[in-house]
């Protein structure tokens, strides 16, 4: 990590200057300001992708689905992207150091840096995956909105017209979505491999029964301990979990075990990703498949 990070200050060190330019008409009536606008996974890229529309170049970094984000080594070409934006958004909560950083090492006045993580009010050391949370994906799409207004004033009420529209219709399916699990499964009790599940488990009403440790140790890449895996192997062979879910990016031996005795004790399983699956997906798209394959899930285990 330390020599990619290397590598990724000395591209920046070039200091290459984002700039909002002139493009081609994209209406019929007026030229239309283009700017580059980064994100660190492609889960914020997709937003910020729609809110900007065709008056921003959207670059995402992380948009692999078989790379575990919290092993990323950036590289020089990250480095040139994000020396190039006009928007930068990052994680943060320890996420993504290496972009704060690699942004650190050119700072530039011109540019709006976006932390997810300050923006939501969750500090390093806290769960990071704040995009499956409903709440912070709202907080945060504003925060796109007002950066984007800031960059390109003159373009104000186009992007309030993208805010909108990613809302609804947008996102309706989604909420939709979320509001018909938490009314018919709130409170079930489920099993989970990682700590990304559990923004999304809380807006649902969904009883996570995993010890925090483990799914803490798992997200960090720790080595869990014996008596959390008991717990875990205790609670599937008993039946107190309904549903499993695991993170498929971040599978560990421990992991596999627990999903091939799950399945085994007739737990209905489902998987979940860090990015965009498949890549071209939208957010929305993305987490409304997700949400139909745990609310099945639910109604599999539940009866209802």
């Amino acid at each position: 990590m330390r020599a990619g990070l290397t590598s990724v200050a000395a591209a920046l060190a070039v200091g290459l200057a984002g700039g909002c330019v002139v493009a081609p008409s994209l209406s019929a009536d007026a030229d239309a300001r283009v700017f580059d606008a980064v994100a660190t996974i492609s889960a914020w890229g997709s937003i910020l992708a729609q809110l900007g529309g065709a008056h921003v170049r959207e670059h995402t970094i992380i948009s692999n689905p078989h790379v575990d984000p919290h092993d990323y080594e950036p590289t020089p070409a990250d480095g040139r992207t994000i020396a190039t934006a006009r928007l930068l958004l990052v994680n943060g909560i320890g996420y993504d150091r290496w972009a704060a950083r690699a942004a650190a090492a050119n700072p530039d006045s011109h540019r709006v840096d976006l932390d997810v993580g300050k923006l939501v009010g969750v500090r390093t050391g806290g769960n990071p995956h704040r995009w499956y949370s409903p709440a912070d994906v709202a907080t945060v799409a504003d925060a796109i909105t007002a950066g984007l207004k800031r960059i390109d004033p003159a373009d104000a009420a186009y992007f309030d017209e993208r805010r909108t529209a990613f809302e609804a219709p947008g996102l309706a399916t989604y909420h939709q979505l979320i509001g018909e699990i938490r009314a018919a499964y709130g409170g079930t009790p489920i099993g989970a491999s990682e700590s990304v599940v559990v923004p999304l488990a809380e807006a649902l009403g969904l009883d996570v029964r995993t010890p925090a440790s483990f799914l803490a140790a798992i997200s960090q890449g720790a080595e869990p301990t014996a008596a959390d895996k008991t717990t875990i192997d205790r609670q599937i062979a008993t039946g107190q979990i309904e549903v499993y879910v695991y993170n498929r990016q971040n599978s560990t031996p421990d992991i596999a075990a627990q999903v091939a005795s799950a399945r085994a004790h007739g737990i209905p399983v489902v998987s979940v990703t860090e990015t965009l699956t498949p890549p071209t997906a939208s957010f929305q798209d993305w987490q409304v498949a997700q949400l139909e394959a745990l609310r099945d899930a639910l109604r599999q285990a539940t009866g209802r």
